[in-house]
């Protein structure tokens, strides 16, 4: 029997994305300049960096500079992060009035201590009352505008305190339009392997989108992820660090009629990291941009021969010009190191000793009535 076909665009209420993939928001990674490099290789929703309602609501500084966009951003995606249901209904409708957005997702996946001990990110889910007077406050302030809510979670807290089916459901009631599901649970953190059984149960539990997320490094993971938990799309996260043409192979992957890819050599990645550098510093000028560029370097080349002096003296480039006398150093015939498909990137860790939590957290699961509300801390952006 053959494959059922693959999903070839993703659609959120009245938007439509000519690829079924989507960015996942990474802090200091998916900024303007990323964004536009990643979406130059193929269709697909680029989300920008996460942004803190109370940070939005209150102009904090730090916040606003975060909401920058591509003049050829043709899609404003932007992922909010909130415990309290007023800061994000607000901070959403903001996103609408203002700033053009046309795409919220929520966060509740986010697995960092300092995050989930406030009861937010991934911990959020435990707190289903909670849960769903987000949804709805998010939905509604962005009903107006036609602007489709999607939310971002996890398996859990840990294999004994799943939430994954239970926010599914109370998505889909409270008018979300997808749900993106992380097969770790937040103990796990990115240790281990996703578990994609558990987004394929929730695409059997919901009637709306389910978007998968967690190892997929190649564009046959994409596919396979697809074809085997019926999901209708993917989110990448850091299976594109330093290799944006990633992209590229999915959108071939998930057309109409597939078309095969091939490998870049390093003096192709050496263009892409040029490109690169050259974006983030239109954004940010020449000084900063150079300096956010530097964390990109041991992920472009990782697996290829450039030897230590020169990757220590790619990691404190200060200027464009000495970021291209550097690049001329590396053998542009040099092949892609075949060892590194399908091989994880970006942090990988181990898994949390135990995951922090308030006090009391998981005592009840409603939550609507001794919410944890945001605190100063949560005033600033990412």
């Amino acid at each position: 029997m053959s494959s059922p076909a693959l999903p070839t665009e993703l659609v959120l209420g009245d938007l439509r994305i000519g690829t079924p993939v989507v960015l996942a928001p990474m802090a200091g990674i998916t900024n303007a300049a990323y964004r536009r490099l990643c979406a130059e290789q193929g269709a697909g929703l680029y989300v920008c960096e996460m942004i803190t309602s109370r940070g939005l609501v209150e102009r904090d500084e730090t916040t606003l500079k975060m909401l920058v966009f591509d003049e050829l951003e043709t899609v404003r995606s932007v992922q909010l992060y909130g415990t309290d249901p007023a800061y994000v209904g607000k901070a959403a409708e903001i996103l609408c009035a203002e700033h053009g957005v046309q795409h919220v997702d929520l966060n509740f996946g986010c697995p960092v201590p300092k995050v989930t001990r406030k009861g937010g990110g991934g911990a959020l889910p435990w707190k289903r009352g909670l849960l769903a007077e987000i949804l709805e406050a998010a939905v509604a302030a962005t009903a107006p505008y036609g602007v489709p809510v999607t939310m971002k979670t996890r398996k859990g807290l840990d294999e004994e305190h799943l939430t994954y089916l239970d926010a599914g459901r109370i998505a889909q009631e409270s008018g979300v339009e997808a749900i993106a599901l992380h097969g770790r649970t937040v103990e796990q953190a990115y240790s281990g392997a996703a578990d994609w059984d558990a987004i394929a149960r929730l695409v059997e539990h919901v009637d709306i989108p389910v978007l998968g997320n967690g190892d997929v490094w190649e564009a046959a993971d994409a596919v396979r992820m697809v074809e085997q938990t019926g999901a209708a799309g993917v989110v990448v996260g850091r299976g594109c660090l330093g290799r944006p043409w990633l992209f590229r192979d999915l959108a071939a992957a998930f057309s109409a009629e597939p078309q095969p890819t091939t490998l870049p050599t390093l003096g192709e990645v050496r263009v892409m990291m040029r490109r690169h550098a050259e974006l983030l510093c239109r954004h940010m000028g020449e000084e900063r941009g150079c300096k956010e560029f530097r964390k990109h370097v041991s992920w472009y080349l990782k697996g290829f021969r450039a030897g230590g002096p020169l990757r220590h003296a790619l990691a404190l480039v200060e200027s464009l010009a000495g970021l291209d006398a550097l690049l001329a150093e590396l053998d542009g015939d040099e092949p892609y190191p075949l060892a590194e498909l399908g091989a994880p990137r970006g942090r990988q860790g181990s898994p949390r000793k135990r995951v922090a939590l308030p006090e009391g957290w998981l005592d009840d699961t409603d939550g609507r009535g001794g919410r944890v509300r945001e605190d100063a801390d949560e005033a600033t952006g990412g």
